[in-house]
């Protein structure tokens, strides 16, 4: 197989050459459809029964790798990158939260395994995902590094000389003066480099070849290489980035350790070894919302206020102040705020009047009302009738304003605490915390547990604070206060000043590429056999605009000072308007647009 064309001469040849009018006719027809297909024809190379050699193993890579390198390619293989990003949102992600992943397996017990095997619950750490980005990344320095060094010699070169036939340009003007061919010349070169134009003496000295918009290509290579520099970050934050999420309750604090974390999501180079030394307590929240209006009980402010320190020294805490959207830096790492609720405050006491349990539980909010879902679970030092060691667990609702209603029973009317209500009912029996396996805190486990009754009906309380009520097998529980919750998201993401900058370049590069146009001039002064000088002046752009015409115009009536056109035009200067072939051959390699300085590949 041969790649090579077959010329019209020798089908034409062939034709030539047919016995009759019908064999020609015929032989003609196949010619013709035979150049209609870009098809590689068999031919042989040397004689009859040749074979002629393939492209070989070089040749096949060179045009991979030409393929792999193209821009066709690379916007492809972002399009590609962008779809291949869609599950993660639509998917659990095991490094955002376990708990969804796990509520997936069990809720979705066919999908699952195929998921599993297609790595959607990792879909940013995956092997498809994965290759793509290198392609990608490969893709793009390759075509990008050819690119640049053609651009560097672009620049490095002077000016394309002056076609034969400047009238053939799009932009075009003449004028007779009888000023000096090399004082227009020189006017014309000063007033063109006064315009940022480069520009350089050539034709024999008789034309100013000028050209501009260089950073047309800037802006373009600017914009891929922040392409790949955005890719670069992404990359380390991948690597070198990981997050975790803590609640604290006000008054409680945390310390950055593992072991602290509600949900810990290393990466291969940030583990629990890489967390920064620091801790912070939560001192109070403040939240205010929309009091009236179609709008009431929107958040209007969220402020999480905090002490913290740095390094081993706990005693030397420094004031900072959490919102939405605006992290505290601590370190290497951002506290973000990401969530609020209420923390019911309660109090169990056994028969014997000890208390067993005081202190805090987060509730998880339900609705914009903060309606609450809480799970307080007692675990030691209670006892049943007979005396045996036993668990509680009580699970229920929690209003900050309360409100009771028959169709949906409690629930909160306003997020803020103006009326607040606890609605709970009682368990008895193994919560199960001692099995190994991980729990919810925002739910009980109620396959080992009993509701607690009263005389054959079920117990339960609906308390405000500072009430109690008593346990069917003695003790007492009361709603002691309420405290306010904040849920942080601390991440490190080494590459995010990175992806920041990168971002701007390449809106910066794209904006350069788009507006700024790639322009061409030429002045040309010749001196005539009377003594009198010819201007022609002459204009090309790469991409149709009429900047290019407007520039001329400019440049010509400014060039007008030096060369003013007093001379009228003479066509009787026997010049021929027939161009003979060494002419034509000549303009051929002279009057061709605009260097491409993207790849002929692209």
């Amino acid at each position: 197989m041969s790649d090579t064309p077959v010329s019209d001469d020798r089908e034409e040849t062939a034709v030539a050459a047919a016995p009759d009018s019908a064999d020609s006719a015929e032989q003609h027809e196949l010619a013709a459809a035979e150049r209609l297909t870009s098809a590689p024809r068999e031919e042989s190379a040397g004689g009859d029964g040749a074979e002629v050699a393939g492209i070989g193993l070089v040749g096949w890579l060179r045009w991979g790798w030409r393929q792999l390198t193209s821009m066709r390619t690379a916007l492809m293989l972002l399009f590609l990158l962008s779809l291949a990003a869609v599950p993660g949102s639509l998917v659990p992600q095991t490094s955002a939260s376990q708990l969804n992943v796990d509520n997936f397996h069990a809720n979705h017990k066919v999908l699952a395994p195929i998921f599993d095997k297609l790595q959607m619950f990792d879909v940013y750490g995956s092997f498809w995902f994965s290759a793509i980005y290198l392609l990608l990344f490969i893709s793009l320095v390759g075509c990008i590094v050819p690119r640049t060094w053609q651009f560097v010699g672009v620049l490095r070169a002077q000016p394309p000389t002056a076609p034969r036939h400047l009238v053939r340009l799009p932009v075009y003007a003449t004028w007779r003066t009888s000023a000096d061919a090399d004082r227009v010349l020189d006017a014309a070169d000063g007033l063109l480099r006064k315009r940022r134009f480069r520009s350089s003496r050539s034709g024999g000295g008789n034309s100013v070849a000028s050209e501009k918009g260089y950073l047309r290509e800037v802006g373009n290579l600017l914009f891929h290489v922040s392409l790949i520099a955005m890719l670069m970050a992404f990359a380390a934050t991948k690597l070198f980035g990981g997050m975790g999420t803590v609640v604290v309750v006000e008054g409680y604090g945390f310390s950055n350790n593992v072991t602290q974390y509600d949900d810990f999501m290393p990466s291969a180079f940030y583990t629990a070894n890489s967390l920064d030394p620091f801790g912070f307590t939560l001192d109070n929240f403040d939240a205010t919302y929309q009091t009236s209006g179609d709008q009431k009980g929107t958040a209007r402010t969220y402020a999480a206020h905090i002490s913290y320190w740095t390094g081993s020294n706990a005693n030397r805490k420094t004031n900072g102040t959490i919102e939405v959207n605006h992290p505290l830096k601590i370190g290497g790492s951002n506290v973000y705020l990401t969530a609020h609720g209420y923390a019911p405050v309660i109090q169990v006491t056994n028969a014997k009047g000890q208390v067993i349990f005081n202190g805090p539980t987060p509730c998880l909010p339900q609705d914009a009302n903060i309606t609450s879902l809480c799970a307080i679970k007692v675990t030691d030092g209670y006892a049943d009738k007979t005396g045996k060691a036993t668990q509680l667990g009580f699970s229920g609702i929690f209003a900050p304003t309360a409100v009771i209603d028959p169709v949906n029973g409690p629930h909160s009317s306003f997020p803020a605490m103006e009326d607040p209500g606890l609605f709970i009912t009682g368990y008895v029996g193994d919560l199960g915390i001692n099995s190994g396996i991980p729990q919810s805190v925002y739910s009980l486990d109620l396959s080992h547990m009993t509701q607690l009754k009263v005389d054959g009906q079920l117990w339960k309380a609906s308390l405000h604070p500072s009430q109690g009520i008593k346990l069917p097998d003695g003790g007492t529980v009361t709603f002691t206060g309420v405290k306010q919750w904040a849920n942080f998201t601390i991440s490190h993401n080494p590459g995010t000043e990175a992806a920041l900058v990168s971002s701007v370049l390449a809106i910066l590069g794209l904006i350069g590429s788009l507006f700024i146009q790639r322009r061409r001039i030429w002045v040309r002064a010749v001196t005539n056999p009377d003594g009198t000088t010819t201007i022609e002046l002459a204009g090309l752009a790469r991409s149709e605009s009429a900047r290019v015409a407007e520039e001329l115009a400019e440049i010509a009536l400014l060039l007008q000072d030096a060369a003013p056109a007093d001379v009228a035009a003479d066509d009787s200067d026997g010049s021929d308007d027939e161009v003979d072939a060494d002419d034509q051959e000549a303009d051929a390699s002279t009057d061709a647009p605009l260097a491409d300085l993207t790849s002929s590949k692209d």
